[in-house]
């Protein structure tokens, strides 16, 4: 056994377990009134809860490639599920972690920029890849899908209804089990799909919360759902044709998706004590974005509402204090900057993100502000959001801005972008000066878009 002095040199290690499409306020730790998840809770303990966190846009490909190689989404022209155009190379931080001697590990979903094998992690377990991807992606005119049937009926009990993720799991098991030997520091990141759709469970899952086949506190009868966005998401997907019943069977199948993600957190916990490496590895619990589970009869993410943009983040480990709560804005960037100031790697420059350990002992900061964008499909055109304090703004390039207080207003109910041209007037002013021209990014994305649907057109051509 080494001693306690030896034990204190060992470098720190960064362990980031990121599910799919959970949303923000369905955990205990955001005040959930019957949600089981006994292992976030047992990390907020050991750390702090971020209750305003981030993801840089509520899409698959857009929000993870952002956060793999640091950049804005408006940079790397990842707007949608779409790669069928080839975009730079940008290094992950994956690669520059390796090169500067960190053992960078990447398990499970990729949905990246460029294919995994030139992402330059050290490992990689499970590299699907989408290739073309989704070829839904036309904003003028929107594109309509017509699985929207099936989709509402694809819920309840399934046989293994997590078998990819019980094996992504197993190799992050493994991983843990040797890499207490490395003798350099190491970083994983372990991707979930659940609790993405399809709402499956198993029949323990669905019994759980037999009693909980709820429905939304609010519904499409909200102020918010008549936003033209959030109505074209509804032409979008063909939400129509959730009944009730089916919303009450979706809302009790997430639940125990939930709750099988929190198991699997408790797993890599209970890894880490067993390897001796709890109290020198920083573990993080987040997901790549949210899903609106039938509020303002809205499913799945693409809106820049609450329950789709905010993501769960709970952090604990060196560097972070006990039992925390912060208010400060914050997003996956910061999370990114975390990673290098955690194992000693400097932040490339140019780079946004600050680390959260710095960020961690700010309770409220009502003066930083965080970004997030959306160009994907289901809306006629780009939504930019700039979170300050209490305010946040929904700056839309094709429909009426929006604004909501959210000290007051949680729930996005009130918009008050009449009521406060001054506030409206300083965020937007806010988004130029810091994020982007909004006009430009428009512009340049439906550019894009477009480029890439004659890229389908011709490749659909090609197969005939």
């Amino acid at each position: 056994m080494p001693s306690s002095s030896e034990r204190d040199v060992r470098p720190v290690n960064v362990l980031i377990l990121k599910s799919d499409e959970h949303n923000p306020r369905i955990a205990s730790t955001d005040g959930h009134p019957f949600i089981r998840t006994p292992n976030l809770e047992r990390l907020a303990a050991r750390g702090v809860v971020f209750e305003s966190a981030y993801c840089p846009s509520p899409l698959c490909v857009p929000s993870r490639s952002s956060f793999i190689s640091g950049r804005p989404v408006h940079q790397i022209q990842t707007y949608n599920n779409s790669l069928v155009l080839e975009r730079p190379n940008y290094p992950s931080y994956g690669a520059i972690l390796d090169a500067a001697g960190v053992h960078s590990v990447h398990v499970g979903k990729v949905d990246a920029y460029r294919p995994p094998n030139e992402l330059g992690f050290t490992e990689m377990f499970g590299t699907d890849y989408r290739g073309v991807g989704d070829t839904m992606i036309s904003r003028e005119p929107l594109a309509l899908r017509t699985d929207g049937l099936e989709r509402a009926r694809d819920v309840g009990v399934a046989e293994n209804p997590f078998r990819g993720d019980d094996r992504r799991m197993e190799d992050a098991l493994a991983f843990l089990r040797r890499s207490a030997d490395l003798g350099r520091p190491w970083t994983m990141e372990v991707n979930l799909i659940a609790p993405h759709f399809p709402h499956r469970v198993t029949e323990e899952l669905w019994e759980l919360y037999a009693d909980h086949a709820d429905l939304p506190e609010y519904d499409v009868t909200a102020p918010p759902a008549h936003h033209p966005y959030a109505a074209d998401l509804r032409r979008h997907f063909g939400t129509h044709v959730f009944t009730e019943e089916l919303i009450r069977q979706h809302r009790r199948a997430y639940y125990g998706r939930v709750t099988y993600v929190d198991a699997q957190l408790g797993r890599l916990l209970e890894a880490l004590e067993a390897t001796g490496q709890l109290d020198r590895t920083v573990v993080v619990y987040t997901s790549d974005h949210g899903e609106m589970l039938g509020m303002f009869g809205m499913w799945w993410k693409s809106s820049l509402y609450e329950d789709s943009v905010r993501v769960p983040l709970v952090v604990a480990g060196p560097g972070f204090p006990e039992g925390v709560r912060v208010r400060t804005p914050v997003s996956h960037w910061d999370l990114r900057a975390t990673i290098f100031a955690a194992v000693g790697v400097p932040y490339p420059d140019g780079l946004p993100g600050q680390p959260l350990q710095s960020l961690s002992r700010e309770h409220r900061r009502d003066d930083r502000a965080v970004f997030a964008e959306y160009h994907g499909h289901g809306t006629r055109g780009s939504s930019f959001m700039v979170r300050e304090g209490r305010w946040k703004l929904l700056y839309h390039a094709k429909a009426p801005h929006q604004l909501f207080d959210l000290d007051a207003d949680p729930h996005e109910l009130r918009d008050l972008a009449s009521a406060r041209p001054d506030v409206v007037e300083r965020l937007t002013r806010r988004l130029y000066d810091e994020f982007c021209d909004p006009v430009v990014e428009q512009d340049r994305a439906e550019r894009f878009i477009r480029a890439q649907l004659a890229a389908l057109d011709q490749a659909s051509a090609a197969a005939m």
